[in-house]
C-alpha cells in the first residue's frame, strides 16, 4: 500500500491523536536492533506489536495495556488465558486482527487493518524476509525492528521498548534485577565441579515431535547459568531428535516446554524409552512455568526462570524465596500482586508438585 493511502486514511484522526499526546513530552530517538534510527515526536502511545513475546514486555514496562492498540493473535491468547488476563481484563478488547488474510499464525502484516488502528509505532521482527517489514515501511508507519534469542538481545529489546515509551527508569530497574540475580546464582554454584553439574535437557517440542535445544539457544544459556550441563550440547540450536538419542544422553533433568498446552510430564514418565532415563526415574521432569509470559524464552521475567531452575538443580546451594520474588516483582512489573492460587498456577504446582525438590515452591 502506498504512503499516500495511509496518509489519507489517517487524516480524520489527526485531532484525536494530538489530544492523546503526552503534554510536554520530549521527542524520542532510538536505534533499533537492525541499526535503524527510530524517531517519535513523543513517547509511543499507540503501539501495534507483531512479535509475540514482546507484547507482555510493553505491558511490564508501562504497567498497563493502555498503549497497545493491536497485537498478534497468539500474544493475545497467551495474555488472556494466563495471569495477565486476570490483571488486565481489558486486554481481551485489544484487536488481534492484524495479520494478512486474517491469519492466526505467521507475521505478514495486514497493512489496512493496522492503518485503521492509527498506531504511532509498529514493532516487527527484524530477522525475517522483507515481505513482513517492507509493507509497513512502504506504508509510512514508524517501524521499530527487534531481534530475539539470547540474553544480550533480551536486554536490548527491554531497553529499546522502554525508551520508545518513555520509561528509561523502568529499563534500569529491570536490567539491574537481571544483573543482581545472575550474579547471585553464579556465586552460589561457582564451586560446583563440572562433573557434579546435572545434565539438563530442554524439549521445545514433545508431542508432535521431539525437538531439543542445543548450544547457542537461550535454554542453553540459563541451563549453564543455573549450574547445569546441557544434555543436547552437541546440537547447534534447536534440532529434531528421537527417543533413542535422548536415552543415550540420559539426562538427569528434563524440562518440557510451555508452548504445547496439552503437554504433561506424563509424556516422559509413560514413554517406554524416555521413562527409563535418569530424569524420569528420579522424578526430575518439570514443565516450564507460565506467568506474564512463558518462562522458556527470554522475557522481562527471565530472572524468575533462572531462580526456579537453579533451585531445582542445586536446592542445597540456592536459597531464593521464589514465591516471594514472584509477588514482589509482579507488583513492580505489572502493578498487581498474585494470590497464592495464582502463584500455584504460574509454577504449575498441580503438575510439577510431585517432582523432586518441588516442595521448595509450595505455599507455606
Amino acid at each position: 500500500m502506498k504512503r499516500a493511502f495511509r496518509n489519507l486514511l489517517l487524516t480524520a484522526s489527526v485531532v484525536s491523536l494530538a489530544a492523546t499526546s503526552v503534554a510536554g513530552a520530549e521527542p524520542v530517538s532510538v536505534t533499533d536492533m537492525m541499526d535503524r534510527t527510530v524517531e517519535l515526536e513523543n513517547p509511543a502511545s499507540r503501539i501495534t506489536m507483531i512479535p509475540i513475546p514482546s507484547t507482555s514486555t510493553v505491558i511490564a514496562l508501562d504497567g498497563s495495556t493502555e498503549r497497545l492498540v493491536g497485537m498478534h493473535p497468539l500474544a493475545k491468547s497467551a495474555i488472556t488465558e494466563a495471569i495477565l488476563g486476570a490483571f488486565f481484563p481489558e486486554a481481551k478488547d485489544i484487536t488481534s486482527d492484524i495479520l494478512a488474510g486474517g491469519a492466526s499464525t505467521g507475521f505478514a502484516p495486514n497493512v489496512e487493518a493496522i492503518a485503521a488502528l492509527n498506531p504511532d509505532l509498529v514493532v516487527q521482527w527484524g530477522h525475517m524476509a522483507d515481505d513482513v517489514v517492507g509493507p509497513l515501511t512502504n506504508a509510512g508507519f514508524t517501524t521499530s525492528l527487534i531481534l530475539y534469542g539470547d540474553e544480550a538481545k533480551a536486554r536490548a529489546i527491554i531497553s529499546m521498548l522502554g525508551n520508545l515509551i518513555g520509561k528509561p527508569e523502568k529499563v534500569d530497574e529491570i536490567i539491574a534485577w537481571r544483573d543482581e540475580t545472575a550474579a547471585k546464582i553464579e556465586a552460589a554454584v561457582a564451586d560446583v565441579p563440572d562433573a557434579e553439574k546435572p545434565s539438563v535437557l530442554y524439549l521445545l517440542r514433545a508431542q508432535s515431535e521431539l525437538r531439543a535445544s542445543g548450544t547457542g539457544s537461550y535454554n542453553d544459556y540459563y541451563i549453564n547459568l543455573a549450574g547445569g550441563r546441557n544434555a543436547a550440547a552437541e546440537l547447534d540450536g534447536l534440532k529434531p531428535v528421537n527417543a533413542e538419542q535422548i536415552a543415550a544422553w540420559n539426562p538427569d533433568v528434563i524440562l518440557l516446554n510451555g508452548f504445547e498446552s496439552e503437554l504433561d510430564v506424563s509424556r516422559i514418565y509413560d514413554d517406554p524409552v524416555l521413562g527409563a532415563t535418569n530424569a524420569a526415574v528420579s522424578k526430575r521432569v518439570y514443565k516450564m512455568p507460565i506467568g506474564g509470559y512463558r518462562w522458556d524464552p527470554p522475557s522481562q521475567e527471565s530472572p524468575l526462570t533462572w531462580q526456579w531452575l537453579a533451585t531445582l538443580l542445586h536446592p542445597e546451594k540456592v536459597e531464593f524465596d521464589l514465591r516471594g520474588q514472584i509477588g514482589d516483582w509482579y507488583g513492580k512489573l505489572y502493578g498487581h500482586t498474585p494470590s497464592t492460587e495464582q502463584i500455584d498456577a504460574i509454577l504449575r504446582m498441580e503438575m510439577n508438585g510431585a517432582g523432586a525438590s518441588y516442595e521448595r515452591f509450595a505455599a507455606r
